[in-house]
């Protein structure tokens, strides 16, 4: 018996192995691969290839049966919580995201929690808006005395930046600007007419706001790397949400398990539900992970000398905490007592919009897959401090035509009818506030055993709320955005602050956190468990602080890092 378990071990013993496949997990693996280690990549989802399942990436609106609506009884039995984005459960994309009620969880206080279970997770359903950090990101923690201090700085990662952005294909503006870092990018989408003349106002008025194309994971420029892997231009279809068919823009699909197939080096393994991990107390190391197959609920162990854990950040800390032992009762590298707390995400949907007089002669081609962008002019210098509220926000936002879509409320029929439904309505602008969400100690997540999944397993609950510094960002976020629409010429401009809940932003960060001193934080400086080296973790969970820009980047950008550094730890022996 001895040597067929053995030779079992054997068999499910890597170099690595990676938790998650989406935009941070499938930056570790292919990572991993390209520098020579034999990967594991586990998936708790099915299978997803790029292109051949993708099933509504090429349908017209007359192909979808109920044309593109879902039933209201299929959303209340199996989608309530998704639903509340307003966008994600219809017929193009349903398939994308989790059932409610295989995969509860529960709340205290609201909070929106939108998954994606399958492999490349929400790398096909993101928005794509990829920024850099700055150091007025990473040093406004210990500059204000709010949580913890960063363990590294711009300078840390910068050059990190430069690979991701170069390899991924981020397409944007370089604007100098010091709150929002300058990148490697390839030619920017256009601003149409209106947004041009917004920016020319806006800026003309308010010498500290600056207006720009947002900068995005789509490639204008394929590189002949981005060539060989089978991407290609984006074609401005703005079917992003359905998977894109042209790799046009980044996913793990479309592009980093791609690099990591042709490496020879990674197994992939869909429905594969990692609980937990294998920690040693003899050697403070963790050894393997402990999975649950989906499909036979067979348990099964695998082995490896680094383990890095991207199921995104509500997972991952799940994962750690259901790793007990009797060193860490309460879940692994949690002696610091701030596993599952710190959670925060942007807040957003308050802002203005209003409508164009004018431009009645101009249209745009095309469906750009793409906004404005307005990077954070407040707190960045002592000119713009605020009294009322610390850190910032940045808006995102555009103009556009009115489509007939506006006149099916109307009465009409007839000649006079059909005609207006061949011009295009008048022009309307608008820009939505992303704010930043300080860390708070009472603001988490923990493990619930009375309510169970369909596999029977451990769930989240949810305990979450936005407080007062952001509840006044809020007021400040639709009364600046009034400021800049009516300056832009626009008629009619109203502000709006619609309901928010946390997690809607779909930012879930900060329940395993980076920081200098394990007795506060998780994770080093070097996305490693304090206590526990030969375990990185680089998705959400591992951030200390919000930023007011989109996370993706960053993530990427620390995962490349931190595989470097397991890399030269590895060949040093350390791990």
């Amino acid at each position: 018996m001895s040597n067929i378990n053995a030779n079992w071990q054997k068999e499910n013993t890597y170099d690595a192995i990676v938790i998650g496949s989406g935009i941070s997990g499938g930056w570790a693996a292919k990572e991993l691969t390209e520098k020579g280690l034999k990967t594991l990549v586990l998936e708790r989802g099915r299978m997803i290839s790029h292109i051949k399942d993708y099933p509504t990436m090429n349908h017209n609106p007359w192909d979808f049966k109920l044309r593109g609506k879902v039933p209201q009884a299929e959303i209340d039995k199996h989608y309530p919580k998704q639903n509340r984005t307003g966008y994600t459960v219809n017929e193009q994309s349903k398939h994308w995201f989790v059932k409610d009620d295989e995969h509860p969880y529960t709340e205290v206080k609201r909070f929106d929690w939108m998954r994606g279970y399958h492999v490349g997770g929400r790398s096909i359903t993101w928005g794509r808006q990829s920024y850099r950090w700055s150091d007025l990101d990473f040093e406004a923690n210990a500059k204000e005395g709010i949580g913890v201090d960063w363990p590294i700085r711009y300078k840390d990662i910068a050059s990190w930046y430069d690979y991701v952005e170069e390899w991924t294909g981020v397409s944007g503006q370089n604007m100098g600007l010091h709150q929002l870092p300058d990148g490697k990018f390839q030619p920017p989408m256009e601003l149409n007419c209106v947004e041009l003349d917004a920016k020319d106002r806006i800026e003309a008025k308010f010498k500290e706001r600056n207006l720009t194309i947002g900068r995005v994971a789509h490639v204008t420029k394929p590189t002949e790397l981005q060539k060989k892997l089978g991407r290609g231009k984006c074609q401005f279809r703005n079917l992003c949400v359905r998977g894109c068919p042209f790799g046009g823009y980044f996913s793990s699909n479309g592009a980093t398990l791609i690099a990591a197939e042709q490496t020879g080096n990674m197994t992939l393994r869909p429905n594969s539900i990692v609980h937990s991990l294998v920690y040693d107390g003899k050697s403070d190391k963790v050894t393997g992970v402990k999975v649950l197959d989906a499909e036979t609920n067979e348990e099964i162990e695998f082995y490896a000398k680094v383990i890095f854990v991207n199921a995104s950040a509500f997972n991952s800390t799940w994962i750690l905490m259901n790793t007990i032992s009797e060193r860490f009762p309460n879940g692994l590298g949690n002696e610091s007592d701030q596993l599952g707390r710190n959670v925060m995400d942007h807040h957003f949907k308050a802002g203005a919009e209003g409508y164009v007089d004018g431009y009645t002669d101009r249209y745009y081609s095309g469906r750009r897959p793409n906004g404005i962008y307005i990077p954070r002019f407040r707190n960045i210098d002592k000119k713009t401090k605020q009294r009322d509220f610390v850190r910032g926000y940045g808006y995102q936002g555009g103009a556009s035509r009115q489509g007939w879509g506006r006149l099916v409320a109307e009465m009409g029929f007839g000649k006079g009818m059909k005609s207006m439904l061949q011009e295009p309505g008048q022009w309307t602008m608008g820009i939505n506030g992303f704010g930043e969400m300080l860390p708070h100690p009472d603001n988490r997540i923990t493990l619930n055993k009375d309510v169970l999944d369909k596999y029977g397993m451990s769930t989240l609950t949810m305990d979450v709320e936005i407080k007062e510094n952001e509840l006044n960002m809020r007021k400040d976020m639709a009364v600046a955005a009034v400021e800049m629409l009516e300056t832009a010429g626009l008629k009619d401009v109203k502000p709006y602050d619609h309901e928010y809940g946390p997690g809607l932003g779909i930012h879930e960060m900060g329940t395993a956190r980076m920081g200098r001193d394990p007795k506060t934080s998780v994770l080093n400086k070097w996305n490693q468990v304090h206590d526990a080296k030969n375990v990185f973790l680089t998705d959400g969970a591992c951030m200390t602080s919000a930023s007011c820009v989109n996370p993706s980047l960053t993530y990427m950008a620390l995962t490349a890092r931190a595989v470097n550094h397991a890399v030269e730890e590895l060949k040093k022996g350390n791990l």
